[in-house]
C-alpha cells in the first residue's frame, strides 16, 4: 500500500461490518517470540537501553513487511455507533511516529517530560501513548471520571507540561489551567475546535511520519500511575522503560498464555494499570491483536454479544465484572473462540468462579498484582485452580509471608504479602514513589517489598488474598482511599466529622461505609433529603465512582442518643462499575 493511501486510510474511522467468525487474526509461522523475549536472561543482565516501541511494536512491523502482502492485526476497536478500526502493527507505527513528531515538535515535549493523558478507549489513547514511548516523554494515564479538583492536584503534583484530553474533559481542564504554572500545552481529541487548545487530528495530519526513537535507557521514566493512599492525597507510582515494558513478559505467556493468534479483550479503565497490562504490554510482547469497545457505561448484554459476536480467544476483567454478568443468562450466549477467562483487581470469590463454569464451561484464572508491580501470582493455564486462591508466585518473583520483623512464616499462618528485593531487586517493581522517598523506603522491611496486603501460603505454595493491611477499600477493582471520600464529604457544611470504612457486598466485593457527624445547625434537617445533597456533592467534588450510588441510611444515637451533642448519621455507599 502507499503511504499516501496508508495515511488517508489511518487518519479517518471508517464503519465495517462486523466480519463472520471463520475469521482468524492471522499468526506469523515460527513468531511465538522475538529476540527480545529471553526474558531468562534478562534477570541476569538487564538491557542498558530498552524502548518498547522500537524493540517490540517495530519489530512486529517488521516482520509484516517481511511477508509482505499479509498483516496482523494490532488492535481492533469498535463502539456502539457501528465505527470499527483495525490496524495493524505497521499501521500502529506509521501513527504513533507522526505522534511521537507532534508531541516533540508542535507541544514542545522533550525526553523525560511529562503529558496528563486522559482519554475514554478510543484509537487515539494507543497511538499517543505509543507515541509517548517512542519520544521518551513521560505519560500520565488517568480515567474520565475525575473531577475538576482531582485534574488540578494531578496536573500540580506531576508538574505535566501538557495535557491531552476530549471534549468533555476540556471546560474542567479550563477551570484549573491558570493554578498549573507548569502546563504550556493543551491538546483536544475532537471533531471541533476549542480556544487555547492545539487540534489532534489537525496536529496528526501534519506530523511526519518519519521519527528517529529517542534511545531512552532501561531504567528511564516511562509511565506514571495515580493510586489511593490510606491517609492523604493519591500517590505518584513510577515505572520505568523496563519495569513494565519487559517486566510483563512471563505474565503475558504464563498467565495470559498470549500468542500472535489470540485477540484479548481487557475490561478496565483506561486510568488504571489493569488496562496497559491487558491492552497493550503484555499482548503486544506476544504479537496479539487488542480488542476494545468504546462505550461510556457497562452494560453487561453488550459484552456478552461483542463476546459472541468477535473472535476473542481471552477475556480479562474484574471479578465484579463477571458477577454483572452473571446476573443475565451467560449460557444462552455461544462463544465460539473464546478459550481463557482471566480476573485481577480485588478477591475472586468461590461462588462466582463456580457459576461462570457451569454457564460456559470455562475456568477463571486469577492473577495478582500491584498499581507498583507487575503480575506477582497467578493460576496459570494447567494449573489446579484452587478457588479463594490467587495462584502460585510467578517467575522472577519471590512472594513470601512475612511477620512484622521480616521473617517468612510457615504454610497456613497470615502475615504480610511480600517480595523478596535482596539480593537483586527483580525486573517487574516501580522505581519508586515520586518526590517522596519517606513513602518509598516505608514499603521496604529488611529483604522484602511489602505489598500492603494481608495474606497466607498452603502447602502447596498457593496465596490467599486475606485483607488490605491498611484501610484501603477495593471496589469494583477501583482502589478508594477512606481520606479522600473523608475529605470531599468535610467540604460540605452539615459535616463536622465523618470517618469512612469498607463493608461487604455481594456484587462490588466492598463498598464505602461513611460515618457521618452532622453540624449542629443540620440536625433539624430532613436526613434522607440531607444524604441524598451529600451524595450528588460527594458526585461533583470527586471521581464519581467513590460517590455514594445507593444509600442505607440509619439514624444511630450513642450514649443515649448524644455524640457530642451531635447525631450521627450512617450512610452505605456504594460505588457502582462504570467504563470497567
Amino acid at each position: 500500500m502507499g503511504r499516501m493511501k496508508l495515511l488517508a486510510r489511518l487518519l479517518a474511522l471508517k464503519s465495517f461490518s462486523a466480519p463472520g467468525l471463520p475469521y482468524r487474526v492471522r499468526s506469523y509461522s515460527g513468531a511465538a517470540s522475538l529476540d527480545f523475549a529471553d526474558y531468562e536472561a534478562f534477570l541476569s543482565d538487564v538491557p542498558e537501553h530498552f524502548n518498547f516501541a522500537s524493540d517490540v511494536l517495530d519489530k512486529w512491523s517488521q516482520k509484516e513487511r517481511e511477508r509482505k502482502n499479509s498483516s496482523n492485526l494490532a488492535l481492533w476497536w469498535i463502539n456502539d455507533r457501528g465505527d470499527e478500526v483495525r490496524w495493524s502493527f505497521e499501521e500502529l507505527g506509521v501513527l504513533s511516529r507522526r505522534a511521537a513528531n507532534m508531541l516533540s515538535s508542535a507541544c514542545n515535549l522533550h525526553k523525560g517530560e511529562r503529558i496528563l493523558v486522559i482519554l475514554p478507549r478510543i484509537p487515539e489513547w494507543w497511538v499517543v501513548n505509543v507515541g509517548c514511548i517512542r519520544a521518551g516523554i513521560v505519560f500520565i494515564p488517568a480515567t474520565v471520571l475525575l473531577s475538576a479538583k482531582d485534574i488540578l492536584f494531578r496536573l500540580q503534583a506531576s508538574k505535566a507540561k501538557s495535557i491531552i484530553t476530549n471534549d468533555a474533559i476540556a471546560p474542567l481542564v479550563d477551570s484549573v489551567a491558570s493554578n498549573c504554572h507548569h502546563l504550556k500545552s493543551r491538546i483536544l481529541v475532537s471533531e471541533g475546535r476549542r480556544e487555547g487548545w492545539l487540534h489532534f487530528q489537525d496536529l496528526l495530519k501534519t506530523a511526519s511520519d518519519e521519527h528517529q526513537p529517542v534511545k531512552t535507557r532501561s531504567q528511564d521514566p516511562m509511565t506514571i500511575y495515580f493510586t489511593s493512599g490510606t491517609t492523604g492525597y493519591p500517590k505518584m507510582v513510577e515505572h520505568s522503560c523496563c519495569s513494565l515494558g519487559l517486566g510483563m513478559t512471563v505474565g503475558a505467556r504464563t498467565w495470559m498464555g498470549l500468542n500472535p493468534e489470540d485477540m484479548i479483550w481487557g475490561l478496565s479503565d483506561t486510568g488504571w494499570i489493569k488496562f496497559i497490562f491487558a491492552s497493550v504490554l503484555a499482548p503486544w510482547l506476544q504479537g496479539s491483536c487488542v480488542f476494545a469497545h468504546s462505550k461510556q457505561q457497562f452494560e453487561p448484554t453488550t459484552v456478552l454479544k461483542a463476546l459472541a459476536s468477535y473472535p476473542v480467544t481471552i477475556f480479562c476483567g474484574t471479578p465484579t465484572i463477571f458477577r454483572m454478568l452473571l446476573q443475565h443468562n451467560v449460557s444462552s450466549y455461544h462463544f465460539k473462540s473464546l478459550k481463557t477467562c482471566l480476573s485481577g483487581g480485588e478477591p475472586m470469590n468461590p461462588e462466582t468462579m463456580e457459576q461462570w463454569k457451569a454457564q460456559t464451561g470455562l475456568e477463571i484464572q486469577e492473577g495478582y498484582g500491584q498499581t507498583e508491580t507487575a503480575i506477582l501470582c497467578a493460576t496459570t493455564k494447567g494449573m489446579k485452580i484452587k478457588p479463594g486462591s490467587m495462584g502460585k508466585p510467578c517467575q522472577p518473583f519471590d512472594v513470601q509471608i512475612i511477620d512484622e520483623h521480616g521473617n517468612h512464616l510457615p504454610p497456613g499462618e497470615e502475615g504480610d504479602i511480600a517480595v523478596k528485593i535482596k539480593p537483586k531487586r527483580p525486573l517487574g517493581l516501580f522505581t519508586g514513589y515520586v518526590d517522596d522517598p519517606e513513602k518509598t523506603a516505608s514499603t521496604e522491611r529488611g529483604d522484602f517489598y511489602i505489598t500492603g496486603d494481608r495474606g497466607l501460603m498452603d502447602e502447596e505454595g498457593y496465596i490467599q488474598f486475606i485483607a488490605r493491611a491498611d484501610d484501603i477499600i477495593l471496589s469494583s477493582g477501583y482502589r478508594i482511599g477512606p481520606f479522600e471520600v473523608e475529605n470531599a464529604l468535610a467540604d460540605h457544611p452539615a459535616v463536622a466529622e465523618s470517618a469512612v470504612v469498607s463493608s461487604p457486598d455481594p456484587i462490588r466485593g466492598e463498598v464505602v461505609k461513611a460515618f457521618i457527624i452532622l453540624s449542629p445547625a443540620y440536625q433539624s434537617n430532613d436526613k434522607e433529603k440531607l444524604i441524598l445533597e451529600l451524595q450528588e456533592h460527594v458526585r461533583k467534588v470527586t471521581a464519581p465512582y467513590k460517590y455514594p450510588r445507593k444509600a442505607s441510611i440509619a439514624l444511630l444515637l450513642l450514649n443515649d442518643a448524644l455524640l457530642n451533642g451531635s447525631w450521627l448519621l450512617v450512610c452505605t455507599i456504594c460505588c457502582c462499575c462504570k467504563q470497567k
